[in-house]
This record gives C-alpha cells, structure tokens and sequence, in this order.
C-alpha cells in the first residue's frame, strides 16, 4: 500500500552532500540527450540559484527545465518548462519528485512487502535538454522529462529527516570513544562530539518518546555508574540514516 501523503514525522531527503555536489544523470531519447541535475535544497532562494547555475554550466541548451519541492508535507512545489510545450517537461519532473515512493529507512527503491509512501521533499530538479534533430512529440517529451529524474533518483539512497530530541552528555575524555561506541551501537544517531581541555560533549538526536529518553537515561547510568545523566539540549530537524518510521 502506498500513502499519497507525506508523514507528519519525516520525510525522506537527498543526503546532505549533494548541497554542494548535485547529482548527475543523462539519458538519451531518439538522440536528443536530457541531463538531470539533483540539490537538496531547502529554500527557495537556495532552489532559484542551483537553477542559476545549471543554466550558467549550459549555456548552449535551448532548454533547462525544472521543478522544486520544500518542506516536511511537500507544502512549496515550482515547476517551469522554459519553453516546452505547456505541460510536457515542468510538470512530469514535478510529478517525478513528487510521486516517488520511497521506504522510510531504506533508499530509494524499496524492497518488496516494505510501507512506501511518497515523500520526497527538499529537492530541487533541472533537466538540460539537448535537441536531437528529431521532434519527440508532447507524449514524449513528458516520459523523457519524467524517465531522466526517476532514473536519476535511482542512483541515490536517500536519507530520513526527522524531527528529533537533542541529548547532551558530558563524558570523561577517556571515557568518550567508548561511550560513543556504545551510542552508535545502540541505534542512537550522534549529533557531534565536542572535545573540551576537561571533558567530551556528546551531543545525540533521539525519537521525541518518552520510551527513548529513558532507554538513554538508563544506558547513560549503566556506564558512568550512575555519577551522569543526559541533559536536554532542545529539538531540531535531523538527517538520520537508515531509522525507520
């Protein structure tokens, strides 16, 4: 079964890396080649100026088609068909980001028997096409701007961003490498690691459950021999790699 609605507590994302390094794919269709770019963006400032520079890295195409989609419920979505025929390229690279199912905690093909939804929010896509001398018609040219963002976002495994709880746990420093073992180990998702002159801030990003805060609470106990407990540090969206929801 698949839910057209994204869930209220996270959506699926591009991994962070991609801010600065987008991804790239390009297919060719009757000779007319189509690049796609893909950004995790979270703005539509930072969308509008990823588009800027596609356009500026090709200069010679007659077309940069794209469409954008923000927000943890896909609230923001743009498309723009620079040229093409009304409703053949925006609009499917739209529905492409949009429509795609993904599995919370897995990537972006997901396995058989697993709950898809179709989340996928924070992205901004621009496909580059190159003509070819031969016309694909509206029909086509929809399936070629829709084909070049899905195979794109096949090369990816995309990542969970999740409203989270920030913990903060002071540790000795000989201590820290251990205790942060330890965390990892247990399925929580390490926010940073401060080294002060006296002491290790162990930041991490836990579910907002009462049930999470008292397992930490309890692991926290167990290994400082109960001489340390976490300290609350505020909430804050967070990418959390392969957590199911």
């Amino acid at each position: 079964m698949v839910s057209d609605s994204p869930t209220p507590r996270g959506y699926a994302v591009l991994p962070q890396r991609f801010r600065t390094t987008p991804v790239k794919h390009e297919i060719e269709v009757r000779n007319s080649q189509f690049i796609a770019h893909l950004a995790r963006v979270e703005t539509e400032d930072q969308a509008r100026d990823f588009i800027e520079s596609v356009r500026r890295e090709h200069r010679q195409a007659r077309h940069v088609c794209t469409a954008f989609v923000l927000g943890d419920r896909q609230q923001t979505r743009r498309s723009n068909d620079d040229g093409e025929p009304a409703g053949t390229a925006g609009a499917p690279i739209l529905e492409a980001l949009t429509r795609r199912e993904t599995t919370p905690g897995h990537d972006a093909r997901p396995p058989a028997r697993a709950p898809e939804v179709r989340d996928l929010s924070d992205v901004c896509a621009a496909v580059v096409r190159y003509f070819g001398g031969v016309k694909l018609g509206a029909g086509g040219l929809v399936r070629a701007y829709s084909e070049s963002v899905s195979t794109a976002l096949d090369t990816v495994q995309l990542v969970r961003r999740e409203p989270m709880r920030i913990w903060q746990i002071q540790a000795d420093p000989g201590r820290a490498g251990l205790w942060e073992n330890e965390f990892r180990t247990a399925g929580w998702t390490v926010d940073a690691v401060d080294y002060g002159a006296r002491d290790v801030t162990v930041r991490l990003a836990l579910p907002e459950t009462e049930e999470a805060a008292s397992l930490l609470g309890s692991q926290v106990a167990a290994l400082s021999g109960g001489q340390v407990q976490p300290q609350a540090a505020g909430e804050r969206w967070v990418d959390v790699t392969g957590r199911t929801s």
